[in-house]
């Protein structure tokens, strides 16, 4: 096994829903960190969700101001498994997510 930390990070410049992190084959990923960052100074709401085919699984739905942590534990992903986001409002929020990937 093999360990190794990554960042997956996006500009949300538009409302349409972004793929954040892919959960590569092969791979286990402890997502330890997601901060999202609005920068307009306006608010906004995010929503993050969990992909693997279908169903999608909503993670959250959060109004943001200023800078906020949104995981208070680890979340775990398995082979597969995309990370999405989607801002209310385009240009206003920056999202970075630390990731460990066990292979």
């Amino acid at each position: 096994m093999s360990n190794r930390y990554v960042n997956a990070k996006l500009k949300l410049d538009t409302t349409g829903t972004r793929d954040l992190y892919t959960c590569a084959e092969q791979t286990t990923a402890i997502i330890k960190s997601i901060s999202v960052c609005d920068f307009s100074g306006s608010g906004d709401t995010i929503s993050i969700f969990i992909k693997n085919g279908t169903p999608v699984y909503v993670l959250f739905v959060k109004a943001i101001t200023g800078t906020l942590e949104l995981l208070t534990a680890p979340l775990v992903l398995n082979t597969g498994d995309i990370l999405q986001v989607t801002a209310a409002n385009a240009n206003r929020l920056d999202i970075v997510a630390s990731v460990l990937e066990i292979t």
